[in-house]
């Protein structure tokens, strides 16, 4: 038998990634693109043939592609697409993928709220735009009756990519319980609104995602390179794939992860969290099916926007001297930059700094730490705190939030993608525990700091 070689296929909501992994979990070659949403009509869209043709383009062109052994799949949340394998190929996605930030969906709100179940069922807050995926499928199925008709599976998102590689229907609940509508995480089963919908059967019975759901099909082998006999998996939710690694290798103590990129997601293990639906606190669901307390900002979008606001760049500064002078002059901003999500959404944001200012990263360093801070006390968040993704390239930034955390040990991922280390471990699910490679983050030590933080909560209110 041949070496294990896992390629992770990765779309997030910023990047698509490729990384093949060794039977070690060890990286051997890896490719990112960005990852864009189509304005087109008949609403902005998921790029699903950019994606395919990079897929196909990526592979084909990888002398490692043959020797790949396993796939998994893995995507951001609150999406899913309405397919019909029995049509044309150029017919079987009966809609196109709507876009979760599409805020234009509305018009049949008050008849979806009425059936929409309640937070004590699904653990799923109302959220703006389409993030609560029930609204997106209620909103085509009234706007596009006949089209949604048609499809015969909903499939969720990385499921769909799934099916694209071996043309087989399945599902999965990382994805089903990711903030949905459709999930009722304390019975494991379908929610009410898909029972009064009757979208069950189109939904399909979950599969586990360590389980091999199919081989890829002749055709994609032909044009990928890839062997007809590479198997995948059942696929998962991109924060639920970051904290599985910790799932499998804690010893049932309680930790938190953060996963950070476009959405800052904190996930507590501990048990008999309060969830606060207001402040955008949620239960996602575990591999296993079991509720997961989470508390989410848009952290990567909104360091974005400060900067960009206050007339700096993006990059992740990692000045003391500049963080310094900001906190002496408690220059700061509050939330919201994000459109509505958050434990603040919808607040008008406060803004004490200079316009055009030089400080602006080292402002966005602060509101970050600040805010996941603000967010591990809503959680009760005990036990070590493990980050993941993009925050851990501000080393500055984490330094501050263990300043703030001080009972409490930071540990920094040193692998560079959590989501492709958990995601990889599906394929190997006979191992008990994969190794977590970290580096530990000592506080910063800014005397001004909590003053600072002070101020900033006194913003809030």
């Amino acid at each position: 038998m041949s070496e294990q070689v896992t390629l992770v296929f990765d779309i997030g909501k910023t990047h698509v990634k490729l990384q093949v992994v060794d039977c070690n979990l060890q990286p051997l070659i890896e490719a990112k693109t960005k990852n864009q949403v189509l304005q087109g009509q008949p609403y902005p869209q998921a790029d699903v043939e950019g994606i395919w043709h990079w897929l196909v383009a990526t592979l084909s062109d990888w002398t490692i592609t043959e020797s790949i052994t396993d796939i998994v799949v893995t995507t951001h949340g609150a999406t899913a697409a309405l397919v019909n394998p029995a049509l044309s190929h150029e017919r079987a996605l009966t809609l196109p993928i709507l876009d979760y930030e599409y805020s234009d969906i509305n018009d049949f709100a008050a008849e979806y709220n009425q059936l929409r179940p309640d937070f004590s069922e699904t653990f799923s807050p109302a959220l703006p735009a389409g993030l609560n995926l029930g609204r997106q499928l209620f909103w085509l199925s009234r706007k596009f009756p006949t089209e949604f008709a048609q499809a015969s599976h909903i499939l969720m998102y990385p499921q769909y990519w799934i099916w694209r590689l071996t043309g087989h229907c399945s599902t999965e609940v990382t994805s089903l319980g990711c903030h949905t509508d459709l999930w009722a995480p304390a019975t494991k089963q379908y929610s009410s609104l898909v029972k009064k919908l009757a979208w069950s059967k189109r939904l399909g019975k979950p599969t586990s995602a360590w389980l091999e759901v199919a081989k890829v099909q002749a055709s994609v082998a032909h044009l990928t390179g890839l062997s007809a006999q590479c198997r995948v998996f059942g696929g998962l939710h991109d924060s639920n794939a970051s904290y599985l690694r910790y799932l499998q290798s804690q010893n049932k103590q309680d930790f938190t992860v953060i996963s950070s990129g476009t959405w800052t997601i904190l996930m507590s293990s501990a048990q008999g969290v309060s969830l606060d639906e207001r402040k955008d606190m949620l239960a996602n669901v575990d591999v296993n099916g079991h509720p997961v307390a989470c508390a989410r900002f848009m952290g990567g979008r909104e360091y974005e926007t400060i900067c960009a606001k206050l007339g700096g760049d993006v990059v992740q500064d990692e000045s003391e001297q500049a963080l310094l002078h900001v906190l002496q002059q408690q220059y700061m901003v509050t939330p919201d930059f994000s459109e509505g999500n958050g434990p603040f959404g919808g607040n008008l944001p406060v803004i004490q700094a200079p316009a055009k200012s030089q400080y602006a990263q080292a402002i966005a360093t602060l509101y970050c730490a600040l805010m996941i801070d603000y967010q591990l006390s809503q959680l009760n968040a005990c036990g070590n705190i493990y980050i993941e993704g993009a925050f851990i390239q501000n080393r500055l930034m984490c330094q501050l939030v263990a300043q703030l955390r001080q009972d409490q040990s930071l540990y920094l991922s040193s692998d560079g993608s959590g989501t492709v280390q958990g995601a990889a471990m599906l394929s190997q699910w006979h191992k008990a525990s994969a190794a977590l490679h970290h580096d530990r983050c000592y506080a910063s030590e800014f005397d001004e700091l909590i003053a600072y933080k002070q101020h900033w909560l006194t913003l809030l209110n």
